[in-house]
């Protein structure tokens, strides 16, 4: 079984429309609402006016954050389109032009609004491979707002670890995840070219650490250029220990005028989970730490200079 990833082409392209579709059905949340005349031109050709990109390295909080995002009636939201989160490859290899690539992701987007007949509200989705093609979503969608969630390197590659998603005993496993690569040590689009049979070879942590650090490198390079009413930075950790200071910020960067969406979104960030912040120093032993310093010790550095605190 090839470990390529699967490609979007015009042969499979219902394929990849039955799949979005599927996944959109299963975890897509919004409250009923009437639908009215204004709702429904606007769902016809849908503006996708300033959509919202939740962008980090797996296992670092971004679904939490989106979720909770999800849940304000502002936005139709919408997790992981495997339509575009396949597509982040084409983009980031330049296997299609900028022109074709901005017309798939504005019908994709376009259609996932329209199903749900939110043409009215702002689009909003998350995906990790979107830290690297950041600069083409804001030259496709202009004042696009991106929410970058960071989380300590070590807690995210002990989470990212205990998923098959890139361990070597997932390799013969027939199923993919749904941006089209094989589970299992396989290298991504976002590995180094000179280094891809380093990264199939080595040890699980390793390749979760290493993922870490390309996701955020990526993400941090993308956004610097961005001015800052377009891109929120916000720290897993310090939601954790402060989640009503940063529901406060994170609703100002959105947006968000209305008392019940800020007073929801508070209460539904206040649900953060803690108890992983710092498991890292429980649990990793000596010689990966190690190990993580040497593939990702100067990012980890720049962003917890303190090696006795998180925060």
């Amino acid at each position: 079984m090839s470990a390529e990833p699967t490609p979007i082409t015009w042969r499979n392209f219902h394929e990849w429309l039955r799949q979005t579709t599927r996944l959109d059905d299963e975890l897509f949340r919004h409250a009923a609402r009437p639908l009215g005349p204004g709702r429904l031109l606007k769902s016809i050709l849908p503006s996708i006016a300033r959509p919202l990109f939740v962008i980090g390295a797996p296992r670092s909080g971004t679904s939490f954050v989106g979720d909770a995002i999800g849940a304000l009636p502002e936005f139709s939201y919408h997790y992981e389109p495997p339509m575009t989160k396949a597509a982040a490859r084409c983009v980031h290899e330049r296997l299609w032009s900028e022109a074709h690539a901005r017309r798939f992701y504005r019908f994709v987007y376009g259609w996932l609004l329209r199903r749900h007949l939110n043409g009215d509200l702002r689009f909003a989705e998350k995906t990790p491979q979107n830290c690297f093609v950041v600069r083409f979503l804001e030259r496709a969608f202009p004042g696009a707002q991106f929410v970058h969630i960071l989380r300590d390197g070590r807690d995210a590659a002990l989470s990212y670890r205990e998923k098959p998603w890139l361990r070597a005993d997932a390799k013969d496993r027939v199923r993919r995840e749904s941006g089209g690569y094989r589970f299992g040590p396989f290298a991504r689009f976002w590995v180094e070219p000179d280094r891809r049979a380093e990264f199939e070879s080595t040890g699980d942590l390793h390749r979760c650490i290493w993922a870490w650090r390309r996701h955020v490198e990526a993400a941090l390079e993308q956004t610097a250029s961005l001015p800052e009413q377009q891109v929120h930075v916000l720290r897993y950790e310090t939601l954790c220990e402060r989640p009503e200071q940063e529901g406060e910020r994170l609703l100002d960067f959105l947006g968000i005028g209305r008392n019940s969406s800020r007073e929801l979104l508070r209460a539904l960030l206040l649900t953060a989970d803690a108890r992983s912040v710092g498991r890292w120093k429980r649990e990793l032993e000596p010689d990966e730490e190690q190990l993580i310093e040497r593939e990702a010790g100067a990012l980890l550095a720049r962003l917890y200079p303190d090696p006795g605190s998180a925060a």
